[in-house]
């Protein structure tokens, strides 16, 4: 369905053609008159839509885009009765969809007529506000990130862009989100596929993703090289170092970059031999068990002049976590963060049977996470991230109070680029030009005007977090707590997302008196 460059250029000397025409039968039968009046407008519509910068979607589509926004704004009551309503839609609803287009564009970030979800539901979320609201005094909420054995700690955003690969999303999307980073004054997760010259163009401070394929500091054998490594890490945008061992959509599974897709550009990001096959196996080679894995972290800050190193992973079983806990108690190595990505986070294409049934929840997973690393000792000096459809200001605040530090987005971010959830991020053909290598469409999507989209809806977001932490009277990030937060679980029975989460196995932040390294 992609319109290339081409065939809007046919379209417009067609219209052109047609307009022409018209106009000359026009002068000789006045019953013409009347095509006359419908060609020249739909061209000055066409020719509008492809030299206009704010809707990537217009832009690809200059006319058949209205029919988008005829089913989703012109006719609300149409969509609300025949197709969804603003709480349908999967894996977000339009209602959170209009939030972050609202905020990205500055515009109205109110609803009306009250709440539409039913608040009776076994499910339903609620925070405890209070009758004396507070004031925060921060303007732009920042966690330090660095343990001890840290030389160079990063203050980031408690809110950042999530990882995205160049080659899985353009080279326009990613030059915007990187730019937008740079605006807003938070993070850019690089993804697995290597630093681009595109997020390096954008300026945005960035974490640099290393997976299994070790890409942009690999040899020509795929192993990870120290030397590539410390080449590329010195670069000043480069903030911080995240190790992925798995994903939430697709833990434990590897990828294949096809010979056809792997470019000389793609190839010279990530190391490899262009129009070949290269693999992500599901594993690390650079390390084998918990132990080993704490060897290369320590490895990467020393080699990275000590930059603050960390792990990404979906929790899965729970006894290796608490055997890496153990290691890294017993050796007094550690990485500065952990980044927590739950099971129902995002990617462009995984396994039905990945994405549906393996991995831990995030707000199950971060409540492990923060238990196991208060049972050894080991909180103050680790961080946490999480991952996983976060997109306001609430969704933030909860995965605080369940020992979140700060939090990444990814999805959020594109629907701040102008995604519309067409679901075809596998496909190459993503209509409004984000998840696409097909230049006919990622060029319509205007780096200028979205960067400030991107940094708007991360500036609005933070600023609706304060809001509401002023409402429940949380002074900082500190007083988010689970005490204040509640879930109904039952018909007449709610409880407090501490009762759920910590009720057992609660070590209250000290060691465990029966600590023993197996």
């Amino acid at each position: 369905m992609a319109t290339s460059i081409s065939v809007r250029r046919t379209l417009s000397y067609v219209f052109i053609a047609a307009y022409l025409i018209t106009l000359s039968f026009s002068i000789f039968d006045r019953q013409m008159l009347w095509l006359l009046l419908l060609v020249a407008p739909l061209h000055v519509v066409y020719m509008y839509n492809i030299r206009q910068s704010r809707h990537s979607l217009l832009r690809n589509y200059p006319l058949l885009g209205y029919l988008r926004y005829f089913f989703e704004s012109v006719r609300p009551e149409f969509r609300q009765y025949f197709f969804e309503s603003d709480l349908d839609g999967k894996p977000f609803s339009r209602r959170q969809r209009s939030i972050v287009y609202q905020r990205a564009k500055n515009e109205r970030q109110t609803v009306p007529f009250g709440m539409q979800s039913n608040s009776q539901e076994i499910g339903y979320e609620w925070i405890a506000h209070t009758m004396f609201p507070t004031h925060v005094k921060a303007e732009d909420l920042r966690v330090t990130i660095g343990s001890s054995r840290c030389k160079k700690p990063y203050s980031a955003s408690i809110y950042n862009i999530s990882a995205m690969s160049y080659g899985s999303l353009s080279k326009t999307a990613v030059t915007a989100l990187s730019a937008g980073a740079k605006l807003g004054g938070f993070a850019h997760n690089t993804g697995e596929g290597g630093v681009s010259p595109f997020h390096i163009e954008g300026g945005g401070d960035l974490i640099w993703q290393i997976g299994t394929g070790y890409f942009g500091c690999r040899d020509k054998d795929g192993n990870f090289s120290e030397e590539l490594f410390k080449l590329q890490v010195a670069h000043p945008n480069i903030k911080m170092v995240e190790i992925k061992l798995s994903q939430g959509a697709k833990p434990g599974h590897g990828g294949i970059l096809p010979a056809a897709k792997n470019t000389p550009e793609i190839a010279a990001i990530r190391k490899v031999e262009p129009f070949t096959t290269v693999a992500s196996p599901p594993a690390h080679n650079a390390f084998h068990d918990q132990f080993t894995m704490l060897l290369y972290i320590e490895k990467l800050r020393v080699l990275s002049e000590g930059k603050p190193i960390g792990i990404k992973l979906c929790i899965g079983n729970k006894q290796e976590f608490e055997r890496l806990c153990q290691e890294m108690k017993h050796n007094n190595i550690f990485p500065d963060f952990i980044t927590i990505d739950g099971a129902e986070g995002g990617t462009g294409a995984a396994p039905l049977e990945f994405t549906d049934s393996l991995g831990m929840p995030l707000y199950d997973a971060l409540a492990f996470v923060q238990n196991s690393l208060r049972k050894y000792g080991l909180r103050d000096e680790i961080k946490i991230i999480a991952a996983g459809k976060i997109i306001t200001g609430v969704d933030i605040l909860k995965a605080i109070s369940l020992g979140a530090d700060i939090c990444y987005s990814a999805r959020g971010m594109m629907f701040a680029l102008g995604c519309i959830q067409a679901l075809q991020c596998d496909s190459g053909r993503c209509p409004v030009g984000i998840a696409t290598q097909d230049s006919n469409l990622y060029k319509g999507l205007d780096i200028a005007d979205k960067q400030v989209r991107v940094a708007n809806f991360h500036g609005n977001t933070i600023k609706s977090t304060i809001e509401v932490m002023e409402a429940c009277g949380f002074s900082g990030l500190e007083d988010v707590i689970p005490e204040k937060f509640f879930r109904r679980v039952e018909q007449g029975k709610t409880l407090s997302f501490k009762d759920i989460y910590f009720s057992k196995n609660y070590a209250s932040g000290t060691l465990a008196q029966n600590y023993v390294l197996n």
